[in-house]
């Protein structure tokens, strides 16, 4: 377990929550950086990015990653058992070259809640000039441009060995180099594979503590919805009395989540939250809007309604529109561990005769049903659709249900040879977090032969 003097404070847990991301120091001795730094000037000058053989190729940025300090934050956002995903990259912004547009890595994805994490680590000094990432504080909460307000970018000046701890969704850029060397940002992805029920950093304060100093006109109007996220990281009860609806009726509030300007329409999303029961049946009907942006507004109140929205929600599974019925999957499954009497429900829809409400139900399985096998099976069929994002939850999902996952050792095997890559990382995963005799000779099977030796290049290959 991680010495508790390297988890993140309450202050550092408010700053990630409102602007999404919060850096620390490896305890790490200034060499190692000037040595990953050297690495990647040679391994990009002969052979190019090494992309997700990032690791074999440049084995010595492993130990920033897994730095005490860099531990203790990642244990302070997802959790003790967090899970380091196959995809990794490092990124270049040569010498004299133009900056990225904006945008978010997250696509689509709507969730406030923390179970995925970037990382990024720079091993070289970057000041404003040599590139830095231009990050938007806050901007994760948001989907659209309007909301992020992506024009408030600040750039993300930083010194030699870094670590910043990124939501997945915060919309960044890597910035214009105008200086003559080159500028390296080791980007890792993390995965949260339990649901929160206690504080898993230096917690001190059960209430919100309020927003840090930071972003100039920051919102007290969301102030509701960062209480939400902080309470669900301290695994309290959804419905916490900071949320307040400040006197609007929820037919007043149910109009907002209709406007154009996605800020206004979350703000009434959490204050119709804190209605509960009362907000339901007007939310509900939202979800079979022909709007994407109305359904998510929607969505934002339902998931933190949270329990007492799981009956109508699964009532909603069975609507005669698809895009009704993959929100409806993919709120349960934001919801998590309340939403278990709907586990028979996205079981059923995990068959659906459409993609993405297959997708969104096996994802769902994954956060609802922690404690027991009863989706494993419906889980382990899903390893054999067509399309491969559905293979991808369903693998993932087991991976989140390992510890009641035996069963599913063979299919998981089988799909260790699967067309989609990240199926093939989540199902090594899966094997090594079920940990039996069998799945672990099988893991030793798979991996004596996969893996090139990571010194050989074209200037050496013997």
């Amino acid at each position: 377990m991680t010495n508790r003097k390297h988890l993140l404070t309450d202050s550092q847990m408010a700053q990630f929550i409102a602007h999404g991301y919060v850096t620390v120091t490896p305890s790490l001795p200034p060499e190692v950086h000037t040595e990953i730094f050297a690495q990647h000037e040679e391994v990009f000058a002969k052979e190019g990015n090494p992309g997700n053989n990032l690791l074999p190729r440049m084995p010595l940025v492993l130990d920033v990653f897994t730095n005490e300090v860099v531990d203790g934050a990642l244990r302070s956002v997802i959790g003790d058992n967090y899970y380091l995903q196959p995809h990794r990259h490092s990124h270049c912004r040569p010498a004299g070259s133009e900056g990225q547009n904006m945008h978010r890595d997250g696509g689509h994805r709507w969730s406030h809640r923390t179970r995925y994490l970037l990382v990024f680590y720079y091993p070289q000094d970057t000041p404003v000039d040599r590139g830095p990432s231009g990050i938007v504080p806050g901007s994760h909460y948001f989907c659209t441009e309007e909301g992020a307000r992506i024009t408030e970018e600040l750039p993300h000046v930083c010194p030699a060995g870094s670590v910043t701890v990124v939501n997945y969704d915060l919309w960044h850029r890597g910035m214009p180099n105008l200086t003559e060397q080159n500028r390296y940002m080791v980007k890792f992805l993390f995965s949260r594979m339990s649901e929160p029920t206690a504080p898993s950093w230096n917690n001190e304060s059960r209430d919100w503590p309020g927003c840090p100093p930071a972003l100039e006109g920051d919102d007290d109007d969301l102030q509701n919805m960062y209480a939400h996220v902080w309470h669900w990281h301290r695994g309290d009860p959804i419905n916490s009395p900071n949320h307040s609806s400040n006197g609007h009726s929820p037919e007043q509030l149910a109009q907002h989540l209709d406007s154009e300007h996605e800020r206004e329409a979350i703000e009434a999303a959490y204050k119709l939250a804190a209605l509960g029961k009362e907000a339901l049946p007007l939310v509900a009907k939202k979800l079979e809007n022909t709007s994407e942006s109305i359904r998510r507004h929607a969505a934002y109140t339902l998931s933190a309604i949270g329990e007492s929205a799981v009956p109508i929600l699964i009532d909603l599974l069975t609507h005669t529109n698809a895009a009704t019925r993959a929100i409806t999957a993919e709120i349960l499954g934001d919801i998590g561990l309340p939403a278990a009497p709907s586990v028979k429900a996205l079981i059923a829809a995990a068959t659906d005769p459409e993609t993405e409400v297959r997708r969104h139900a096996c994802n769902a399985l994954g956060t609802v049903c922690q404690t027991s096998s009863t989706a494993v099976p419906a889980l382990i069929k899903a390893l054999t659709d067509i399309d491969d994002s559905v293979r991808r939850a369903a693998v993932f999902s087991l991976a989140l249900l390992a510890p009641y996952a035996t069963d599913a050792t063979e299919a998981l095997v089988q799909v260790l040879d699967d067309r989609d890559r990240y199926v093939r990382g989540d199902a090594l995963y899966a094997l090594e977090r079920i940990g039996t005799t069998k799945a672990k000779d099988a893991l030793i099977r798979h991996l004596k032969p996969a893996r090139w030796c990571p010194l050989t290049t074209q200037e050496s290959q013997f």
